[in-house]
């Protein structure tokens, strides 16, 4: 999805997708190899730094994104559909919260240990 979001005619730089994921560029590497082996994902050297690594989704990648993305809205239309804008902003408040307060007594865990 990183790829979709950021894709340009040449790709995009492997550790342009880390920042944006916020992981390592060996994570990438890893997974996008993977990804390579499956048919989803081209990874072609820098022609300015061939140290550079560039990915872009293939055309079946994009295929297979495109059957997912209408199932997802079924499916967020059917999960969803007794929201509306006020309660949905709530229920998301409410998880930005609760993130939040974990993520802070992980700290807090973690300092007394």
């Amino acid at each position: 999805m990183a790829l979709t979001e950021l894709e340009r005619n040449d790709g995009v730089p492997v550790n342009v997708v880390a920042k944006l994921m916020e992981v390592g560029s060996a994570f990438i590497t890893k997974h996008s190899k993977e990804l390579e082996n499956k048919r989803f994902v081209r990874r072609e050297p820098c022609t300015k730094d061939a140290r550079v690594v560039h990915l872009s989704l293939t055309d079946n990648a994009r295929k297979r994104l495109a059957s997912i993305a209408a199932q997802q809205e079924e499916i967020d239309q059917f999960v969803f559909d007794y929201l509306g804008i006020k309660e949905f902003a709530k229920l998301a408040s409410c998880l930005s919260g609760g993130r939040h307060r974990l993520e802070k007594a992980r700290l807090q865990a973690e300092l007394k240990s």
